[in-house]
């Protein structure tokens, strides 16, 4: 079912390659990275008040710590990050690729370790990976031969996990071990086919729904526990890349944008586009597990 949702637009940063929105339980803030700028920013919902700080290297996505401050990842290796004081402080290398390579997407796992992937820039080669970064920094090896990782996301009961190589388009799911962090294997859980566009960033609501958002498709896709498409949710620009549950009960559904390969007449078409948006889509989610390390 196609919908029409009225959205609010809770940024106007500009983004090149907006991603990983991120909202922190403790503090009540919206992450959010510009891969390309490369920056960090945070909102303050009730004051609207944007935060950004610039990075020393590409970002790919932020997480919650539950330490305080967030994890980035950079271009091959996690960093935390204190909002207060503006520090980068190095916690693990997860990359060890070639230097065209960098980290992409990145979510805590419901044990408070971390799963992010890796890429070689822009996808041109499918010689990324996928990694589990546990509480002591140390990264394992998940799976390999990726272009474009993404739409990593967990079930409400912690046992499956999502996940999806963007440039083949299929989203798989794999059941997931919370106590060990161990992954099962991996099946097809919605088709290429099955949403216009991309697969991009992903989210579950408190239905255990996944919401994903479809790159160069104009729109989320909202995918039933059994990976038939419940709804499709039409969006005012072409190249949404994430989404994230936040705000008072987590009912609002943030959304980043990017304004990257778009020509001249496609920005004008598409005022919106590197935009943070926010909706009301009718459900609330989960509150996001923090990086414990």
């Amino acid at each position: 079912m196609t919908v029409a949702t009225e959205f609010d637009v809770a940024a106007r940063t500009g983004d090149i390659l907006g991603e990983s929105p991120t909202w922190h339980p403790r503090t009540g803030e919206l992450f959010w990275v510009d891969l390309r700028r490369p920056c960090l920013h945070r909102m303050q919902p009730r004051s609207g008040n944007v935060t950004s700080w610039p990075m020393p290297d590409l970002i790919g996505s932020v997480v919650p710590r539950a330490k305080g401050g967030v994890v980035v990842a950079l271009r091959q290796g996690l960093r935390v990050f204190d909002p207060d004081s503006g520090q980068l402080t190095p916690l693990t290398t997860v990359e060890y690729g070639p230097p065209q390579h960098r980290l992409n997407d990145m979510k805590c796992d419901p044990a408070g370790g971390i799963i992010c992937g890796s890429m070689w820039d822009y996808g041109l080669h499918p010689s990324g990976a996928l990694y589990r970064v546990d509480a002591t920094g140390r990264p394992t090896l998940l799976r390999e031969r990726i272009a474009v990782p993404n739409a990593l996301a967990f079930s409400p009961d912690g046992r499956a996990l999502y996940f999806t190589d963007t440039r083949k388009g299929d989203i798989e799911r794999a059941d997931f071990d919370p106590a060990s962090g161990r992954v099962g294997p991996w099946s097809t859980f919605a088709t290429a086919q099955a949403a216009p566009g991309r697969p991009d960033g992903a989210t579950v609501d408190a239905e255990g729904f996944l919401w994903n958002a479809r790159y160069q498709g104009g729109a989320l896709a909202r995918f039933g526990p059994d990976g038939t498409l419940d709804r499709l949710v039409r969006l005012p620009v072409s190249q949404p890349t994430s989404c994230a549950f936040g705000g008072e009960g987590l009912r609002t559904l943030y959304v980043t944008t990017a304004t990257q390969t778009l020509n001249a007449m496609e920005r004008a078409e598409q005022p919106l586009a590197g935009a943070l948006l926010a909706l009301d889509v009718g459900v609330a989610g989960l509150p996001e597990p923090m990086f414990v390390g």
